[in-house]
C-alpha cells in the first residue's frame, strides 16, 4: 500500500477508496508473542488537503496469541477503526494525534498499520475453554516440563534426638 506523490495528486478528483487485504505475518520477527497473524482486510477512504492526506481506515482480521495461563492458541480477533493523517510538510494545522510527516515522495501506509496491530495486543489474553482445547505444551525448543516427585525425609541420625524436641510440650 504504497503511493508517491505524483500518483496522489493525479488521484486527486477521483479520489481513493480503499479495499485491500494486506499480509503481515512477519509481525512475529518484531514481537515473538504473535504465533501469526491473518490477512488483514483494510477498507476505507482518503481525503485530500492541501498539504495533506487524511486516510479513514478500517482493519479486520485475527491475530493467533499464546493464552496467559495455559500457552495454548487463541484467535484474537481484530477490528480496527483510525484516521490517520500524513503531511508532505512540517507545519500542520490539525489537533489529529495521528500525524505522520512524510520525509520522501512515497506515501507508505504498510507501517502504519504494523504499529496499529502491534498495538491492538492485550497485556493478557486468556483461553475460554481449557477443558475443551489442547493441554499446554509439556516441551519445546530446548526445553521440557519434569515431573515434580516429592522424596521422604530422612532425618540424620545425629540429630534424631533434636527431632523430638519440639514434640514435647512444657508447661
Amino acid at each position: 500500500m504504497k503511493w508517491s506523490i505524483h500518483q496522489l495528486q493525479k488521484l486527486r478528483n477521483k479520489g481513493i477508496l480503499l479495499d485491500e487485504i494486506v499480509d503481515l505475518n512477519h509481525l512475529n520477527e518484531r514481537n515473538p508473542e504473535i504465533r501469526e497473524v491473518s490477512p488483514l482486510h483494510v477498507t476505507g477512504r482518503v481525503d485530500f488537503g492541501t498539504n495533506r492526506y487524511t486516510f479513514h481506515l478500517t482493519i479486520t482480521g485475527y491475530l493467533i496469541l499464546p493464552c496467559h495461563r495455559t500457552l495454548v492458541d487463541v484467535k484474537y480477533p481484530l477490528s480496527i477503526t483510525t484516521t490517520e493523517t500524513f503531511f508532505t510538510t512540517t507545519e500542520w494545522d490539525s489537533e489529529d494525534e495521528n500525524v505522520h510527516i512524510l520525509e520522501d515522495d512515497v506515501l507508505d501506509l504498510t507501517p502504519v498499520l504494523e504499529e496499529l496491530v502491534l498495538l491492538e495486543i492485550p497485556l493478557q489474553l486468556f483461553a475460554e475453554d481449557v477443558e475443551d482445547q489442547e493441554t499446554a505444551p509439556t516441551s519445546g525448543k530446548d526445553w521440557e516440563v519434569k515431573e515434580f516427585v516429592e522424596k521422604e525425609q530422612k532425618i540424620d541420625p545425629r540429630l534424631a534426638g533434636l527431632a523430638k524436641f519440639f514434640d514435647r510440650t512444657d508447661n
